[in-house]
């Protein structure tokens, strides 16, 4: 599959497409700026396997030719990057993998969006795409090391069953357990701030845990 990850010079997109490349995957990085997409690009190659290569390119380049692209930005530059990529993007499955999050005092904390995620903001700028939410409590320094992948499951939703199964069968490249349908667009409501309270516990205990769905 050709993958297309916007924001894939920030952590968790190059963890993202270090894996997926690794899994056998055709992935291509994005940026603003082609010539910061191809210098992360080299640092990825430099440290994939002989013969794996990730690809890099403006945002609008890697999405022209990709099956599936990853939106993997900050949650503040969300709405712009998409608004510019309607037409691009059209007739794609979309993976929203933002968080929306505030920091104060007291540590992390989900912030409010008006269309109720940043999944569905998405949804509503990219009418003419199908989005999916998933990838949201990965650990990019978990992403990045060269070890096996940890025993944890993605939550993946999406009001597209045959998107929803696409992505899901993509997860066994991030997570031992895989990925598991967890209901339509609208969770990614309770998905993304999730993360905060991840957050938290990884900075309690000094570690780089995620989630494992159990019973499954």
């Amino acid at each position: 599959m050709q993958i297309a990850i916007l924001g894939g010079t920030g952590p968790q997109g190059r963890g993202l497409a270090s894996r997926f490349a690794q899994d056998g995957h055709q992935v291509s990085v994005g940026s603003r700026k082609a010539d910061r997409a191809a210098q992360v690009a080299e640092e990825l190659n430099e440290r994939l396997p002989s013969g794996i290569t990730v690809g890099a390119g403006t945002n609008l380049d890697v999405v022209t030719d990709a099956d599936l692209t990853i939106i993997a930005v900050p949650f503040d530059g969300q709405a712009a990057l998409l608004t510019d990529l309607v037409d691009a993007l059209a007739g794609q499955v979309v993976v929203n993998c933002v968080n929306p999050l505030g920091f104060d005092k007291q540590g992390p904390h989900g912030i409010e969006v008006p269309e109720g995620s940043a999944a569905e903001q998405a949804a509503s700028i990219l009418d003419r795409s199908t989005v999916v939410a998933g990838f949201h409590h990965l650990a990019a320094s978990v992403l990045l090391d060269d070890g096996p992948v940890h025993d944890e499951t993605v939550m993946v939703c999406g009001d597209d069953a045959d998107a929803k199964a696409t992505v899901i069968g993509l997860c066994g490249a991030v997570a031992k357990r895989g990925g598991v349908d967890a209901g339509p667009l609208r969770n990614a409501r309770y998905l993304e701030p999730l993360t905060a309270v991840l957050i938290s516990i990884n900075k309690a205990y000094k570690a780089h845990s995620g989630i494992a769905i159990s019973g499954l």
